[in-house]
């Protein structure tokens, strides 16, 4: 058997490579008002939360930091224009306004407001959305705000604390916790509601309800590790606690994106890939120790025109080694449309290397 004919047992498949894109070192104006309105490090756990109660510290330190996102949407129906009404969750991610929360949470809304934890109210604008990572900024016009830690470059390992706090039906300010239950996820749109994949996502069994989108999760650092996105419906899927959220790095990008201009681009690829183990590299006799094998490349696409195949497993990215797509998309965070990638692929049990130059996240 081949490679190009390849069944592994166990796949994730990405309908498009995506992922946000960071910015360098930039000392403009507005890396500066970053720099001034983005906390810092994570604030103190109270002084009345004792040092034995993990969970308990962790939400002591966050909780400040969720608000409740309250939304009013129009909806054209065939029996006349209706108004619908909607709740989620949010994280204040600038002391001056700025709240991250889920694109599907504020995506038709006419109107949001914001609970703080607090008790106070404020009316919000949504400042930018971006579809296909599902996530949107909403602003207030209130400054001095107790803004979240947002984690960089956050080095996950599955058995850690994890805390998700969010407005469960509407119960604000709720408090579950569990542990990151795994690292790399995806979902099909036919499990996000959407017509995208969400992928490179963080799993947890921290209990995720409806109203819970937006809301954070949190490492027992008290710093915001994803922003919760979806969950397993019992009922519907059998799972127990199965839970997903955004991570941090690429929240914190798709952020910096939309309140510097409203709009996200996403470096696009054009491939379907699955994950390889050295397992499963054995098995079908694959020169290679992992990375990922490219299952599809989608005609037209970036990936195409640089001649990558189907077949073709990639094991780096610039100078990084490529073990799974989770790396790669990793990598991507530091590249933006049009730059060029450097891979190297094994094919037919040769290496070699291609230049792609990235291409945008295609609308949908």
């Amino acid at each position: 058997m081949t490679k190009r004919n390849l069944a592994l047992p166990v796949v994730v498949v990405l309908l498009a490579l995506m992922g946000g894109c960071t910015f360098g070192g930039d000392e403009s104006e507005g890396s500066g008002q970053r720099a001034a309105n983005v906390a810092q490090q994570a604030p103190e756990p109270a002084a009345d939360v004792p040092e034995n109660e993990p969970v308990a510290q962790v939400a002591s330190q966050v909780e400040p930091s969720i608000v409740q996102v309250n939304v009013q949407a129009i909806q054209e129906t065939p029996f006349g224009t209706q108004e619908e009404q909607g709740l989620g969750s949010g994280v204040i991610y600038r002391e001056d306004g700025y709240i991250v929360t889920n694109n599907h949470v504020v995506q038709d809304a006419s109107e949001v407001n914001i609970a703080f934890a607090d008790g106070s109210t404020e009316r919000g604008e949504v400042v930018g959305n971006d579809r296909a990572t599902d996530l949107a900024v909403v602003k207030v016009e209130r400054s001095d705000l107790p803004a979240a830690r947002f984690r960089e470059n956050a080095d996950l390992t599955p058995g850690q604390l994890a805390v998700a706090i969010g407005s469960p039906s509407g119960f604000q300010s709720t408090v579950t916790a569990g542990v990151i239950s795994g690292l790399n996820r995806s979902l099909p749109p036919e499990l996000t509601g959407g017509d995208t994949s969400l992928v490179d996502l963080i799993q947890t069994d921290a209990a995720i309800s409806p109203g819970n989108s937006g809301g954070g999760l949190a490492d027992r650092a008290g710093e915001i590790v994803g922003i919760n996105v979806a969950y397993l419906p019992p009922a519907q899927t059998g799972a127990e606690n199965i839970g997903f959220a955004i991570p941090s790095d690429t929240a914190i990008s798709v952020a910096e994106q939309l309140i510097e201009d409203g709009d996200a681009t996403q470096p696009y690829l054009g491939v379907n890939l699955e994950e390889i183990s050295p397992e499963d590299a054995e098995q079908f006799g694959i020169p290679v120790d992992g990375g990922v094998l490219v299952s599809n490349v989608l005609p037209g696409a970036p990936a195409d025109e640089a001649g990558l195949e189907q077949g073709d497993v990639i094991t780096a990215a610039g100078d990084v080694e490529v073990a799974s797509y989770g790396d790669l998309l990793g990598i991507l965070r530091d590249y933006r449309p049009g730059d060029n990638i450097d891979l190297t692929v094994v094919r037919d049990g040769e290496e070699q290397g291609l230049t792609v130059t990235l291409g945008e996240y295609p609308e949908r």
